[in-house]
């Protein structure tokens, strides 16, 4: 407590002792309001994949009016299974491509007093937008004479 105390009066001894000079540091002129949204358009990524499938033909000679049609004689039991040997579809690898587009970004277009304004956002703000507003002054280089 003691050592706390001798260094408050050094402290203060020498700030009375050396004139000060004092820096003063503006604030930010800055202040938030809200714009008032006009139109939001997406911006798209497109991507692109391709995967593998099997893609089977049916075999000539059996169509799908055919095979309905023998189902329900089955069912009806007026025909007899005749032994017939299976059909065995043609099926073959084939490369199948897909696009797909996702929104990666939003063009934004807003006013604020009058003016119209546009920015490019991540996420889509709705109707209204909130704005930061800075005000610095335009400081002139000094003149030569």
């Amino acid at each position: 407590m003691m050592a706390m105390a001798v260094l408050w009066a050094a402290a203060a001894q020498a700030q009375q002792a050396a004139p000060t000079q004092t820096t003063v540091i503006q604030a930010e002129n800055v202040r938030f309001d809200y714009a008032q949204v006009l139109r939001v358009t997406p911006v798209y990524q497109t991507l692109k994949a391709s995967s593998v499938e099997e893609q089977c033909e049916e075999a000539k000679g059996d169509s799908k009016l055919s095979r309905a049609l023998g189902a329900v004689k089955e069912a009806l039991g007026r025909e007899e299974k005749p032994d017939k040997p299976a059909v065995v579809p043609d099926c073959k690898p084939v490369t199948v491509e897909r696009e797909f587009r996702r929104p990666i970004a939003y063009d934004v277009d807003y006013t604020y007093k009058g003016a119209k304004y546009r920015s490019r956002l991540p996420d889509d703000p709705g109707n209204r937008l909130r704005i930061r507003v800075s005000v610095t002054p335009v400081v002139q280089p000094p003149r030569s004479r």
